[in-house]
């Protein structure tokens, strides 16, 4: 593992490698000490079920308190927070402490891509807008990690740039609002959801 990368070596990385995983956490902090002795363990389990594939993947942390240019770069308000970049590009973020074994799974896993005709082989940008509060923000992301799909939160209680981006673009105010490549949703629209992600 890569300790306290920087924004510029992040980027550089994420050029040059199929996939990057970075953990950015704030040592001395309860959750992210959790996330970062369980994120390794990981790592290793990885590392050891895979051998040769993932000479091509790139495991990286950063803390904070050290590095200070990644967080905003992403919008990043709270740590410990999980990020996956793949083919050069931002994919996935996943927040909090996890069991070395979820963490395992979602090192593991391939990012989710739709199963509908209409998004048949294309990849699924998903991303939620939601604020601590918000029970039916609960529920979606419930549901999506009921049915393995990864997306990106993004707290507009604490993001105010991005909420202001949220109304703007679908002239609502209201959370959850969902973006699945392109295309806002606001509420949790299980129906349209699951057909925009071709879910059974």
């Amino acid at each position: 593992m890569v300790h306290n990368i920087d924004l510029q070596s992040l980027k550089n990385d994420v050029k040059l490698n199929k996939k990057v995983w970075l953990l950015l956490y704030k040592q001395g902090s309860q959750q992210s000490d959790c996330a970062f002795e369980n994120f390794t363990k990981a790592e290793n389990l990885v590392k050891k079920h895979s051998g040769d594939t993932t000479k091509d993947v790139l495991f990286c942390s950063s803390d904070v308190n050290i590095v200070k240019d990644i967080h905003p770069e992403y919008n990043i308000s709270s740590v410990p927070v999980l990020i996956q970049f793949e083919d050069g590009l931002f994919k996935n973020m996943i927040k909090g402490c996890h069991k070395p074994e979820q963490f395992n799974a979602i090192l593991e896993r391939p990012v989710f891509s739709g199963t509908g005709e209409s998004d048949k082989g294309k990849q699924m940008n998903v991303t939620v807008y939601t604020t601590p509060m918000c029970t039916w923000c609960n529920t979606i992301k419930k549901h999506f990690k009921e049915h393995g799909v990864q997306y990106r939160e993004v707290d507009v209680s604490r993001d105010t740039k991005a909420a202001g981006e949220m109304v703007k673009r679908s002239g609502q105010q209201g959370v959850p609002q969902t973006d699945i490549n392109g295309q806002i949703i606001v509420g949790f629209d299980r129906i349209r959801i699951n057909k925009l992600l071709g879910i059974n």
